[in-house]
C-alpha cells in the first residue's frame, strides 16, 4: 500500500504510515504517543502478534486482511471515551456498506457479517503531554479466510471477497475518511450521536444473550441495544439492566 495514496485519497489531515511487517501496531504507536504531532494512521502489510480484547491474539495472513492503528487525541475525561468502540463501530459499517458490503454491529467491539466475525476493534489509550487523552483504535478485517487460518482460529469466521477484490489504497481511504469524520463528531458531540446508528445496526436486538466475564456468566437476558453512554441495555428476569463491561454470547436456547 502507498501511504501518500492513501493520505491524498481521504481528503483528511491524518498522517499515514505503512511498513511491510511489525508486531502490534497498537503497540507501536502507543510507544510514540509523547512524539506524536497530530492524528497517526500506521497500517502494517503483516502484522505478527496482534491483539484483541482481553489480551486474545488476532491471528491474520499476510494479503488477506488489513490491520492498522489510528492514534487520535482527545480532550475528554477518559470516562466520556466509554462509548468510543462503538462509535468506531459505526464508522466501520458505514464505510463499509458504501462498497457494497452490509454488516451488523455486536456490543461491544466486533463487526459482523453474516453472523460471524469480521473485523474487530481494540482501542488502548495514553495520558498526552500537557493534558488530553490520546486513543490509539486498533482495527483487524478479515478480506479473505484462508481455510487453514480459520481452522487456527477455531471458530467460524467472516471474510469479504468483494473487498479484497479493491484497490487497498481505495479502500483503506475510505475507511480513514469514515473514521476520520465519525471521531471529529465524537470529540464534540459523544456517544449521544451514534446511539440511534449502532442500534440499527444491532444484530442481536432482541436476542436472548449471556453476558460473560472470564468464562462466567453475570446475566443473562434480552440484548436491547445500547443507551446514549455505550452500555448494553438488557432485559433480564428483574427487570432491564446496563451492563458497563463483559463479553456478550448468543444463547443458543430461545428463551
Amino acid at each position: 500500500m502507498n501511504a501518500g495514496a492513501i493520505a491524498q485519497r481521504s481528503g483528511t489531515q491524518v498522517a499515514v504510515e505503512v511498513v511491510a511487517e511489525t508486531g502490534s501496531t497498537n503497540a507501536d504507536l502507543l510507544a510514540r504517543a509523547s512524539t506524536l504531532e497530530g492524528p497517526t494512521l500506521l497500517v502494517a502489510e503483516h502484522q505478527t502478534a496482534g491483539r484483541g480484547r482481553a489480551g486474545r491474539s488476532w491471528l491474520s495472513a499476510p494479503g488477506d486482511s488489513l490491520t492498522f492503528s489510528l492514534a487520535w487525541k482527545f480532550d475528554l475525561p477518559l470516562q466520556q471515551l466509554a462509548g468510543l468502540p462503538l462509535a468506531v463501530g459505526v464508522a466501520l459499517a458505514g464505510a463499509l456498506a458504501a462498497c457494497g458490503v452490509q454488516v451488523q454491529l455486536k456490543w461491544p467491539n466486533d463487526v459482523l457479517k453474516d453472523g460471524s466475525k469480521l473485523a474487530g476493534v481494540l482501542i488502548e489509550t495514553q495520558a498526552a503531554p500537557g493534558g488530553g487523552i490520546w486513543a490509539v483504535i486498533g482495527i483487524g478485517m478479515n478480506l479473505r479466510m484462508p481455510d487453514e487460518l480459520e481452522e487456527r482460529i477455531g471458530r467460524s469466521v467472516a471474510a469479504a471477497p468483494w473487498l479484497a477484490q479493491m484497490d487497498r489504497d481505495e479502500l483503506m481511504a475510505a475507511l480513514l475518511a469514515s473514521l476520520a469524520a465519525a471521531l471529529g463528531e465524537f470529540r464534540h458531540a459523544g456517544f449521544g450521536a451514534f446511539s440511534a446508528r449502532w442500534n440499527r445496526l444491532h444484530a442481536w436486538q432482541g436476542r436472548p444473550v449471556s453476558i460473560l466475564d472470564n468464562g462466567s456468566v453475570l446475566h443473562d437476558g434480552l440484548a436491547a441495544g445500547v443507551d446514549d453512554s455505550g452500555r448494553l441495555l438488557l432485559d433480564c428476569a428483574e427487570g432491564r439492566i446496563t451492563v458497563l463491561a463483559g463479553d456478550v454470547s448468543l444463547r443458543t436456547r430461545e428463551a
